[in-house]
């Protein structure tokens, strides 16, 4: 059994679909030039990582774009809320991984050498948690499969953090947290890093 598995969530890149918000400033085509930016450096940071890979798409499962079939195992989300997918996604991958740690493609200052450590974390504790800085998280790990976490979250809320350790707590188990780090959901968040689209 492979020890660790990273679960990669994105969504199809579809015009006026994604970066809704960011989309209320830019327009649906920079919101969509920079979605597509930022799930470049999501590819490269999974890359960039030495671990099996599952990508979850949204709606379709694309075989020849530029996720390799060779580097990600394709998988469609599940259908309900963000809870379920991700609920989901962790039970296939506890099937053959040990460890396994699920990232989104909206933070565009996480970094492998992140995804690294909440590897290792992992190996002392429970979970291991990447708070975002809108009361979220950009990472969530774990050493055993707990659906738990999932349940009854009010997703895309301010609370999201502060229930998802709860729910850790409840458990008798223990997180550690890594930096805290901003999503790319308004437009100033994305002016901080200044990337070219």
């Amino acid at each position: 059994m492979d020890k660790n598995a990273l679960i990669v969530f994105i969504k199809n890149p579809e015009l006026g679909k994604v970066k809704t918000r960011l989309a209320k400033t830019v327009g649906n085509e920079r919101a969509l030039a920079i979605y597509k930016a930022l799930m470049g450096h999501t590819r490269n940071i999974a890359l960039a990582v030495s671990t099996d890979r599952l990508l979850f798409y949204s709606q379709e499962i694309h075989p020849n774009d530029k996720w390799s079939t060779d580097d990600f195992k394709k998988h469609l989300q599940a259908t309900g809320d963000l809870g379920t997918k991700m609920k989901t996604a962790f039970q296939q991958a506890f099937q053959d991984h040990q460890k396994v740690v699920i990232i989104g493609s909206d933070c565009a200052s996480l970094t492998p050498a992140i995804v690294e450590v909440a590897f290792r974390q992992l190996e002392e504790h429970s979970f291991v948690i990447g708070p975002a800085l809108d009361g979220g998280y950009y990472l969530l790990g774990m050493n055993q499969y707990a659906p738990s976490v999932f349940d009854d979250i009010a997703w895309s809320t301010a609370s999201v953090l502060k229930d998802t350790k709860q729910r850790v707590k409840d458990l008798g188990l223990d997180y550690v947290l890594l930096p805290a780090l901003s999503d790319i959901d308004y437009e100033e968040d994305w002016d901080k890093y200044g990337w070219d689209v």
